[in-house]
């Protein structure tokens, strides 16, 4: 029954010019503060509410299966285990030795010889279960490499159809870790008594953890508490008038994005009180957030047009950014303390709060000029209207003045360097990519080389993309290793994953719940939803 990883397999394993985000936002009856904080939850409350209630053919229990000669890496310490053969039945591993003796008569035995096998990767901020076809961006972040993903917006809807098992994830697709409910906003959480009563709904209907967005200040903190009381962990951005190392010191979970709107920045800036003070006062209104209370308020923004206009300025937020808040930025960059920096991340180790900084989605805001993104493969796979939208995007900030860009630059460039500080800090970094799972440079492979640019060695990112997961989900008995009692997920690489980042973006095959598949078969897949 012997066969290389080459060999075909069976296929039953197969906004205008000087309007704020917060004005557009009003604009559309929302009046919500820090409008960019809303990140990849595009169309959440309408989408992913009205998710197809699809029951998918069951995937089948893999046969037994054995694959020899392989180079096993162990992320948790860096070792390696060379020529093992590794078994599998039932979806877990059972052994992993030396190749002693001949495959049993039901195994199916695979030749190995020359692969590095390394755990699954794990994307801890992805969106793809709000596209409009999953199919494809799942088979897409399979062909990556990506076993496990962190859903990071949800809904009562789609709680209840995971619970039904009819959620519609195919086979070809990352296991489905944790999902939040609906995500914490002034229309979903007006008060301290809603945010308690929302967070205990939402555990009830089976939210692995509470994703937050904006909310007043004493909410914000009010919903830390109701998260933690009902053991759920809080994840997500922060609003406006709560700084990173108030949400740090209050218990704030995980931080994605740095925190999101880029206020970060004011926290490491000699001037930061003052502009953080400016930033405050140019979002207030005496009319703004009225609407946020409104008993419709929700029913506005998930209507089809706003869902559309909200759709094409997530491509890129920093598009509505006025020229004040550019302004602020600049001056922010410029006045960058050492010593700040420093101590804002202190507290983050202290606290034990967990980043996704989601690199590549702050690079492809800040450095949208990049003629990369112009040539990016996966152009080619969106539909015609999101395509347009797209060129359209990155038209609108190459017009952008050279100096307004430089800043942008120059932004991401500080994103760099803070990730490093944290990494240097011991602060605990995970994987995400915060697209739908097809969005022109926001994959995995990207995220890696990122992250190698802000200063991870290779073993770094292999662990910010499996133990450190695995580790903040509580699951390190069954994930982030190759070894006996593990979940069957991992990847077999064409390189040694130690000696480059790029190695680990060379997958040759994955094995998902015990089915092994070859990267050949998923991009078949991937070109039939393609076409």
């Amino acid at each position: 029954m012997g066969e290389s990883v080459d060999e075909e397999v069976p296929k039953e394993q197969q906004a205008r010019p000087g309007m704020t985000r917060r004005s557009i936002l009003r604009r559309f009856g929302m009046g919500v503060a820090g409008f960019s904080a809303l990140g990849g939850a595009v169309a959440v409350t309408q989408s992913a509410r009205e998710q197809p209630a699809r029951r998918p053919p069951p995937i089948p229990i893999a046969a037994p299966l054995r694959i020899d000669h392989v180079t096993v890496i162990d992320p948790r310490d860096g070792s390696r285990r060379e020529d093992v053969s590794i078994r599998i039945r039932d979806g877990n591993i059972v052994s992993v030795s030396a190749n002693e003796r001949p495959p049993d008569f039901d195994e199916w035995a695979i030749d190995g010889r020359g692969r590095f096998v390394v755990p699954g990767y794990n994307n801890m901020h992805t969106h793809a279960l709000q596209s409009d076809g999953p199919d494809m961006p799942l088979a897409m972040m399979l062909s990556e490499g990506t076993t496990g993903m962190r859903q990071m917006a949800g809904s009562s809807g789609m709680l209840e159809a995971r619970a039904q098992s009819r959620l519609g994830t195919p086979q070809h697709a990352p296991a489905l870790l944790q999902m939040p409910g609906s995500l914490l906003m002034p229309f979903t959480a007006r008060s301290v008594e809603d945010v308690h009563r929302v967070i205990g709904d939402q555990k009830h209907r089976g939210a692995n953890f509470i994703k937050v967005i904006d909310l007043d200040r004493e909410v914000f903190f009010a919903a830390i508490d109701a998260a933690h009381q009902n053991g759920l962990r809080i994840a997500g951005h922060l609003p406006p008038s709560v700084t990173l190392k108030e949400a740090a010191d209050a218990g704030m979970d995980c931080i994605e994005h740095l925190g999101a709107g880029g206020r970060v920045w004011f926290e490491t800036s000699t001037d930061g009180a003052a502009l953080r003070a400016e930033a405050l006062n140019s979002d207030s209104s005496p009319t703004a957030g009225w609407l946020d209370h409104l008993p419709f308020a929700e029913q506005i923004f998930s209507t089809t047009f706003v869902q559309k206009r909200v759709k094409k300025m997530l491509l890129n937020p920093v598009l509505s950014d006025s020229a004040e808040a550019v302004s602020r930025l600049r001056r922010a960059i410029d006045t960058f303390d050492d010593d700040a920096a420093q101590r804002l991340v202190e507290t983050f180790a202290r606290q034990k709060t967990w980043h996704t900084p989601t690199l590549v989605r702050l690079r492809t805001q800040y450095r949208a000029d990049d003629p990369a993104y112009a040539a990016h493969p996966w152009l080619s796979l969106l539909r015609e209207d999101d395509r347009r939208d797209y060129d359209d995007t990155r038209q609108r900030f190459l017009d952008l003045p050279d100096t307004t860009r430089a800043t942008y630059h120059d932004c991401y460039d500080m994103s760099l360097r803070l990730v490093g500080m944290l990494h240097a800090a011991g602060v605990a970094l995970m994987t995400g990519t915060d697209g739908t799972g097809a969005s022109p440079g926001q994959d995995l492979a990207s995220e890696f080389r990122e992250l190698a640019a802000a200063g991870l060695g290779p073993l770094d990112v292999l662990r910010s993309a499996t133990t450190v997961p695995a580790a903040y989900l509580g699951r390190t008995g069954t994930m982030g290793a190759t070894d006996v009692g593990m979940a069957a997920d991992f990847v077999l690489l064409d390189a040694d994953p130690l000696a480059s980042v790029e190695s680990l973006t060379r997958v040759a095959a994955i094995v998902r719940a015990g089915h092994f598949i070859t990267v050949e078969e998923i991009r078949s897949v991937i070109d039939q939803f393609a076409g």
